[in-house]
């Protein structure tokens, strides 16, 4: 009964926000990052470059959408990912907040797609792992914070936080980060700790190379460490 229940309201949403779309002024957006590496919160998912393609939808404030990330090295694929989200912003004066859903889909792990089973199911835990986000900035506050909560699938209820510090340098668009977990003594695994640590510190540039009158193709590289396990990574993308 539950997995029906959960079933029909995600094919409820998904209608509802298609007819949403169809009739009304929306911003479509389909593109793909190549990346040297999936680094995710100061982890290395699949140890292989990736191809990351993106697909969403968004309406007044509310955004639809799908990401994925595929491995270029078979031995790696069950790092594999394909997730699904749902946000909404908004704007409180000088302030912007965005509230953001999460559905992590790892579709090479062995377990079917329909399967919506918690992890304390006893026929085991199902695909997906819910997480709820939410992220706040100001024109009059140089930083942005968000914080992310595993509501659904996880046992340790695992949580990340993030402060990132934007700003522009000629024609590159910088920024600064430090990320941290609560940890978690039920699921360590997730962020690799059971107590609170600094997993993700870096910065990234950004750019637009112009090929020609009217196209240019956006370049980024980021630099992190991650003190936890003392490890350091650096990563370079294209945007299409």
């Amino acid at each position: 009964m539950k997995k029906t229940l959960l079933v029909f309201i995600f094919i409820t949403t998904l209608f509802a926000s298609t007819n949403l779309f169809a009739q009304s002024n929306v911003d479509i957006n389909a593109g793909a990052d190549v990346v040297s590496r999936y680094v995710w919160r100061g982890i290395d998912f699949g140890n292989s470059p990736a191809m990351q393609p993106s697909l969403s939808f968004a309406y007044s404030g509310l955004e639809l959408g799908f990401w994925g990330s595929y491995t270029f090295n078979e031995t790696a694929s069950g790092s594999d990912e394909l997730d699904a989200y749902i946000s909404y912003s908004f704007d409180i004066e000088s302030v912007s907040i965005s509230a953001l859903v999460t559905d992590y889909y790892f579709p090479n792990a062995g377990i079917k797609l329909g399967n919506l089973n918690n992890y304390d199911n006893e026929d085991g835990a199902g695909a997906h792992l819910l997480e709820a986000g939410l992220s706040i900035s100001s024109e009059k506050f140089p930083f942005a914070i968000s914080a992310y909560y595993n509501f659904y699938n996880d046992a340790g209820n695992n949580t990340y936080f993030q402060i990132d510090y934007p700003f522009t340098a000629g024609e590159y668009e910088l920024g600064i980060f430090c990320g941290a977990t609560t940890g978690s003594e039920e699921n360590p695994a997730f962020y690799g700790s059971e107590n609170f640590s600094v997993i993700n510190v870096g910065i990234q540039a950004s750019k637009s190379i112009k090929i020609t009158t009217d196209f240019s193709l956006p370049v980024f590289a980021a630099y992190s460490i991650n003190p936890k396990i003392e490890q350091s990574y650096l990563v370079f993308g294209i945007s299409f």
